[in-house]
């Protein structure tokens, strides 16, 4: 509870914080109005036009379904990258055999583009639910494989030797010297997928899915309705800046404090 009320109390903050995000945020709009008055609605359709579409999908009951279906793959597939990427980047930054087998078997995944898995998990898995799943389990596993065994082999051996020496608890251990450590890297790596599993997701549904939101795009790219395109997209992208700056960010900036008080014990 003392946690949870902690980044409660820091949400203020941290949008405050936020205004340069903000100020930036309209001078895209300011420049996607601009671009759209010199080539017109039917190649750039203005901010206002496209909000107003959005507004009519969400009034309609047409946009939280799709956008349900979409969040519920991406997660799936985000979850499942999470949970073996983590464990098994652990478990390969303890050995440094293992960390030098695993590195071209995580270039070999990171090289390979998304739509080559796309395409391998249509032929395996078919229209179903396995396709987009699939592709983005195997486009976020190595980006958080990368940062758990960054995070496990970067530990600092002189506090392991000092938590020895004092003999520390393995909970303190555990708790308060390795998992602040390795999250500081892993929590990164988790947002980086999160964005990652949201565009491959998107494309996956496009080619292989009759719902999601990729869906709904192949449907207004096929009657050239560049509003409603236009409209699912900021959809997508406002969806997943919610999650990641009023609800990631707020638990990063929590958990990486000990960064902050660190510092400050050095000055």
């Amino acid at each position: 509870m003392t946690l949870l009320r902690a980044w409660l109390a820091g949400i203020p903050a941290y949008l405050w914080s936020g205004w340069g995000a903000i100020a930036s945020l309209f001078l895209f709009f300011a420049a996607w109005e601009a671009a759209a008055t010199v080539y017109g609605v039917l190649i750039l359709p203005p901010p206002g036009t496209v909000f107003s579409t959005l507004a009519g999908l969400i009034d309609s009951g047409t946009a939280w379904p799709e956008l349900a279906v979409t969040a519920r793959r991406a997660l799936t597939g985000l979850a499942l990258a999470i949970a073996a990427g983590s464990v098994l980047g652990m478990l390969a930054g303890v050995s440094m055999t293992a960390s030098m087998m695993s590195r071209p078997l995580v270039t070999v995944l990171l090289g390979t583009p998304p739509i080559a898995w796309l395409v391998l998990a249509m032929l395996w898995f078919g229209a179903s639910d396995g396709t987009p799943v699939f592709t983005v389990f195997i486009a976020c596993f190595p980006v958080i494989f990368v940062g758990a065994l960054q995070g496990t082999r970067t530990l600092d051996g002189h506090l392991r030797e000092m938590a020895s020496v004092f003999r520390l608890p393995a909970r303190m251990k555990l708790t308060d010297l390795y998992l602040p450590h390795v999250v500081s890297y892993l929590f990164p790596a988790w947002i980086t997928a999160l964005g990652t599993s949201w565009k491959v997701v998107v494309m996956a549904e496009l080619l292989s899915s009759a719902d999601g939101v990729g869906a709904a795009l192949a449907v207004s790219r096929s009657h050239l309705d560049t509003a409603s395109t236009l409209a699912w997209i900021c959809a997508v992208v406002g969806t997943l800046l919610a999650v990641e700056y009023l609800l990631l960010e707020p638990i990063k900036r929590e958990l990486e404090s000990w960064r902050q008080q660190d510092a400050g014990g050095l000055t």
